[in-house]
């Protein structure tokens, strides 16, 4: 899942003056928020959200990078190769 900030506070046009579009303003210059968060928090459809983070993106003040909460989901695949396991001294559930 992606996550969404600000580097800069756009100049917008009258159409995105709306509460909607300047809680989800507020929310990204705090810091890196998750679609689903902008979405559940603005009350907007998902398109809606997605085309403010096109016009963001387009007047170049949106950052995105990909969420945390992809890590652990790395780490455990990373659990199913032999040989780390055998490194880390973690047994091999899958032989029990």
């Amino acid at each position: 899942m992606k996550e969404y900030k600000l580097s800069g506070w756009p100049e917008l046009p009258a159409s995105y003056q709306r509460t909607a579009y300047q809680r989800m303003l507020h929310q990204m210059s705090q810091g890196f928020v998750p679609f689903s968060q902008l979405v559940r928090n603005s009350g907007l459809s998902r398109e809606l959200v997605r085309q403010f983070l096109a016009e963001l993106d387009h007047r170049g003040v949106l950052q995105e990078r990909l969420s945390d909460a992809q890590a652990p989901t790395l780490l455990r695949s990373a659990f199913a190769w032999p040989w780390l396991r055998r490194a880390l001294g973690t047994p091999d559930i899958r032989r029990s």
